[in-house]
């Protein structure tokens, strides 16, 4: 294969242990995935949602929340559908790659990429917010916000590291924990008393506006990032496919079982939260559910353990995520996209290089973020949302051009929404897009990660496409495309 071109590119011989290096280790069942899922969103019901009461009111962030369901449901659909026809670990690249050559390949991939480093730091961001709000309550103890981001870093890439079996364990308990959490939330909130309806519309709207749509119509758009936060993850899936048992069946039923857990969880939290402090109160916080703790126990420290609880939520998403980074990042440096020495696995088989690597370059935005003169939390959440909707349309035009290439491709799982449902996605995805494009409180963020984005293309022009290695996901492509 030295030198055989390809639609533009270029695949070199690699050694006869390259693969043997690079190896991963199946492990996950059905259950394993669905704790995954759930694990790498389920952080998006603790902190990150709220902000879109400050863009739209909490009518504004509702009506924005249901059309992300509709939007998730569509894409996981279609992407539980090419995961089980292609069962490999590069996901959204893989995807791509059989419906729009490397190019397309590339451009999907290193989407994924963005969304999954910038949505660790994110995570990272909201877990030193929570550990230093309690440790300042219990112990009076606070440190900065850098050295908690070197210790959630530090601690979960060990989790990480570690092995693909401790890896996926942590999963189950962490993501588990973190549903009882909310449930005892919701219980409490529900019996307390102090829920009001009012206090979801307690934002004075602006002039000619309501109290349900305090901002207006167009605000919608702009919550609906935040709106994401919900389900942002679930669809790191297929990323596992060489470590799951039966990929090809279990893949789309965990995805689809995930995002109806995370429906529950996203339903109970949007309404019960504001409505115990006030709309108002939240639009702004680094930590509403531990807000809301405090609504229901005031002056009491029972509340910081709470909210010490709550901080495994955070915890059960770094570590789904930092997973879903590191295979991306893995797969995309196995097949030659990235530099080959990332996808090194070690004796554990666990990509650590990439995962080592992933961790520096969400430190590296976090501390631009917060030293920049910006809220970090919502900049690098928008950098993760801009990453993943790019994603998401790209992958659901790789669902529709896969049906229409390729349309004897076996397909042990279908859609029940079909093209259509892909086409709603990406419409919707786009939307969200353009949106975060027009919202000049962001703008500045987007403009910097385009820049990292056409960085990018520009070195896989120069480098990357010349010393491509066939990789599973690059022979499927082949084969298909044969």
């Amino acid at each position: 294969m030295s030198n055989k071109n390809v639609q533009g590119v270029s695949y070199k011989d690699v050694s006869d242990d390259y693969f043997e290096k690079r190896g991963l280790k199946r492990h996950a069942g059905l259950f394993g995935l669905w704790a995954l899922g759930v694990a790498a969103v389920v952080s998006g019901d603790f902190s990150g949602w709220n902000f879109g009461i400050g863009e739209a009111g909490w009518g504004g962030l509702l009506i924005a929340t249901l059309l992300v369901v509709v939007m998730y449901f569509g894409m996981i659909f279609s992407i539980g559908e090419m995961a089980a026809a292609l069962p490999h670990t590069g996901g959204a690249y893989s995807f791509a790659r059989s419906a729009m050559g490397p190019w397309g390949g590339f451009v999907t991939g290193f989407a994924e990429t963005i969304e999954y480093v910038a949505t660790t730091g994110v995570i990272v961001f909201f877990s030193a917010s929570y550990a230093d709000g309690i440790t300042q309550e219990l112990f009076g103890l606070s440190m900065p916000v850098w050295v908690w981001w070197i210790i959630l870093y530090a601690i979960f890439l060990a989790v990480n590291i570690s092995g693909v079996k401790a890896s996926f364990k942590f999963s189950q308990i962490v993501a588990v924990a973190s549903l009882l959490v909310l449930a005892v939330f919701a219980v409490m909130a529900i019996f307390s008393g102090k829920f009001s309806v009012d206090n979801l519309f307690d934002i004075v709207p602006t002039a000619g506006n309501t109290e349900f749509l305090p901002f207006g119509v167009w605000a919608i758009v702009a919550a609906m990032p935040f709106a994401m936060w919900f389900f942002l993850g679930i669809e790191e899936l297929p990323l596992a496919a060489e470590e799951s048992e039966n990929p090809s069946r279990d893949i789309p039923k965990a995805g689809i079982r995930g995002l109806l857990t995370l429906v529950v969880t996203a339903t109970l939290v949007l309404i019960l939260n504001p409505g115990i402090t006030g709309a108002d109160a939240l639009k702004e916080s680094g930590e509403p559910l531990l807000d809301g703790f405090r609504a229901l126990l005031p002056n009491s420290d029972v509340a910081a353990l709470l909210a010490a609880f709550a901080l495994i939520g955070l915890f059960a998403s770094l570590q789904g995520i930092m997973f879903a980074y590191g295979r991306s990042i893995y797969s995309l440096s196995r097949a030659g996209y990235y530099p080959k020495w990332l996808s090194e696995t070690g004796s554990r088989k666990t990509p650590y290089r990439a995962l080592i690597v992933g961790a520096i370059v969400g430190y590296i935005a976090l501390i631009w973020a917060q030293y920049g003169g910006a809220t970090a939390g919502a900049v690098v959440l928008n950098i993760a949302v801009w990453g993943a909707v790019l994603a998401y349309l790209l992958q659901m035009i790789s669902y529709i051009l896969l049906k229409r290439k390729f349309p004897n491709l076996n397909r042990p799982y279908k859609s029940p929404v079909g093209v259509m449902g892909a086409l709603v996605a990406g419409i919707l995805a786009l939307v969200i897009f353009i949106g975060q494009a027009l919202n000049e409180g962001y703008r500045s963020a987007i403009i910097a990660i385009a820049i990292v984005y056409a960085v990018g293309l520009l070195l896989f022009a120069l480098f990357g496409r010349k010393r491509l290695v066939l990789s599973p996901e690059e022979q499927a492509a082949i084969k298909g495309h044969n």
